[in-house]
């Protein structure tokens, strides 16, 4: 049977440092502004491109990895004897699920996995990593599989953005519940239901938005001390670092990955973004 390599894209904001440790594989989710597809911002650093959408001078917007990315790649695995594991952005966001569904139709190889995380950002990087552990350690894809579809499952995503204004221009929620979110000094708590972004509850003022994610912690974490804890910001460093501060205080938590939300993520979420990721079972 062939070594599994993990296939996943650049919506899942793994830090380089750890993806570099791993058999990680990752695609390119394509990102371009909105009326202006030939303006190039790729050479633009995470913070520039966050500085530029808070001063309104990029409206970005994605679009999923194309079938004949996957096919490539996939390509290239099986000449390799690796067995692609594809994780990617949760399908309820974007269509490269069934990009890589159409590519492995294509090949027609029963050595191609394909899974649909219904995770994001980090959550859906540390769904990724737990595989890349497996897949170093010599486990083959079905191990894989048995073992990162419940962990997905029970992966929670709670976070906060500074404006629902993004989610709604991408069709991630409607207007109304961006009305509602955006009344003065009110910031809305979101969380993810089967892989969609849904509200959860609504928080006056920034300091209790870091006491109500824990307390949500709380009560949905299982066994919260001895997991690997994901944080991920839009340009939001200081509240990221005093959530885990928070978090390893009350709970003793010993590995919190901190990271930036990439510009996929961060292109509809806008900047301000605080996300906690966690299981639930």
């Amino acid at each position: 049977m062939k070594k599994a390599i993990i296939i996943t894209d650049t919506s899942c904001d793994l830090p380089g440092e750890i993806i570099d440790q791993y058999p990680i594989r990752v695609l390119p989710m394509p990102v371009s502004v909105k009326d202006k597809p030939e303006m190039n911002i790729s050479g633009l650093t995470v913070k520039e491109f966050y500085d530029m959408m808070r001063n309104n001078q990029i409206m970005p917007t994605t679009s999923q990895v194309s079938v004949a990315t996957f096919i490539k790649t996939f390509e290239e695995c099986l000449k390799e004897k690796y067995a692609p594991v594809v994780i990617g952005l949760s399908s309820k966001l974007t269509s490269s699920y069934q990009s890589a569904l159409m590519a492995k139709d294509t090949l027609k190889s029963d050595d191609i996995v394909v899974l649909d995380s219904k995770c994001a950002s980090l959550g859906q990087g540390l769904v990724v990593m737990k595989a890349a552990k497996m897949a170093r350690d010599g486990k083959n894809p079905k191990e894989i599989v048995e073992e990162i579809v419940p962990y997905a499952e029970h992966m929670e995503h709670i976070f906060t953005v500074d404006s629902l204004e993004h989610l709604k221009r991408g069709g991630r929620i409607s207007a109304a519940q961006a009305f509602v979110g955006g009344l003065l000094n009110i910031k809305p708590i979101l969380h993810f239901v089967d892989g969609a972004i849904q509200p959860l509850e609504k928080v006056r003022g920034r300091k209790n938005v870091i006491k109500r994610m824990v307390e949500i912690m709380a009560q949905r974490g299982k066994n919260i001390e001895n997991q690997i804890i994901g944080i991920s910001h839009g340009d939001n460093e200081e509240m990221a670092l005093e959530l885990a501060d928070t978090i390893k205080t009350k709970y003793g938590v010993k590995d919190i990955i901190i990271s930036w939300i990439g510009p996929v993520i961060g292109s509809h979420a806008g900047p301000g973004t605080l996300a906690l990721f966690f299981q639930n079972a």
